[in-house]
């Protein structure tokens, strides 16, 4: 096909604009792989990419969505051949390279996975970015020691990607799980997916934030960063642990050395975007496995159509779960 269907978003001087157009094969970046994308996925830094300053694209015009899954259509890397079914998140696709809001997509070979046994392509968007962050947390703080024995375990932003995905995962591995929300009708939701207790988000951002507080949790999973991350630090049981992957409270964490030299926490960065290729293949295996979390809980579809819909409301915060876009 020559002519496809793709969401772009482009900026001039004097306009902004983000809609779905027709483009064509020569409008596709380099890459030695060309994907029939069959899904994508809705991403808080999708959302960013289609308003005029969210400071995501670099060149215009540009074709969002940093998540992909769909079938080979033309290879020329030794891994891959055609009708092979594959997923595609990070190495800044949909950044700094065209993206999956689009029915065909070029890209590099080496940032590529082979799609797990165990998952079907609708899957693996409704796991996407978000659950590689949430599966390579838990897997991170699994090789720090946690083990459901060690005690609760917080997840922060817990109605949004990460954040319900993490629930789902844990609780499957059989740890008890608190979860934090600042959205009071979504409760039932948590509870559903595994959380034992739900708390306001009032209840783990502090005030008044001390440099330690009375122990709550073995460990957590926070992709909401600022002074919720603070807070969390101070009530970290002895040798815990928290793996942060965002900053949806912000970039700035007020607090002090505390809770690393006097309880031994530790503060696991995670990084989706430049995972290497090795264990990225390995979150992938547990994504199929033991990580695979309650999809038709979390995820709702939506068309290529619908996304200024889906990307106005992440920005808002007012998407729950995970939502796949189908392109096939």
């Amino acid at each position: 096909m020559s002519a496809f269907q793709a969401f772009v978003v482009n900026k001039t001087e004097t306009e902004f604009t983000a809609g779905v157009q027709t483009i064509s094969m020569d409008d596709l970046p380099e890459g030695d792989v060309l994907v029939r994308v069959h899904y994508s996925s809705v991403n808080y830094k999708d959302g960013l990419a289609s308003i005029p300053d969210g400071k995501i694209v670099k060149t215009y015009p540009f074709v969002p969505g940093i998540d992909l899954a769909g079938v080979v259509v033309s290879s020329q890397h030794p891994r891959f051949r055609e009708g092979d079914e594959v997923v595609a998140t990070g190495y800044e696709i949909g950044v700094t390279h065209f993206g999956g809001y689009s029915e065909y997509a070029r890209l590099h070979g080496d940032w590529i996975v082979p799609l797990p046994k165990g998952l079907t392509l609708r899957e693996a968007m409704a796991i996407g970015t978000a659950g590689f962050t949430a599966a390579l947390s838990i897997h991170r703080l699994e090789e720090h020691g946690l083990t459901p024995e060690r005690g609760p375990v917080l997840v922060t932003g817990a109605t949004g990607g990460v954040g319900s995905l993490a629930v789902s995962m844990l609780a499957k591995r059989g740890y008890t799980v608190e979860a934090s929300t600042g959205k009071a009708a979504e409760h039932d939701y948590l509870r559903a997916l595994g959380a034992k207790e739900v708390l306001t988000r009032e209840d783990v951002t502090a005030e008044r934030i001390r440099p330690l507080d009375k122990q709550r949790w073995a460990a957590a999973v926070d992709p909401v960063g600022g002074r919720t991350l603070a807070t969390v630090l101070s009530r970290i049981r002895y040798g815990g642990a928290v793996a942060v992957s965002g900053l949806t409270g912000g970039a700035e964490v007020p607090t002090t050395v505390h809770p690393f030299i006097l309880r031994g926490v530790s503060l696991l960065g995670i990084d989706s975007v430049y995972c290497p290729m090795d264990l990225r293949l390995r979150i992938w295996e547990r994504l199929a496995g033991d990580l695979k979390p309650d999809l038709e809980r979390i995820a709702q579809e939506i068309t290529l159509h619908e996304l200024p819909w889906a990307l106005e409301r992440i920005l808002r915060g007012e998407l729950r779960g995970r939502t796949v876009v189908r392109l096939a």
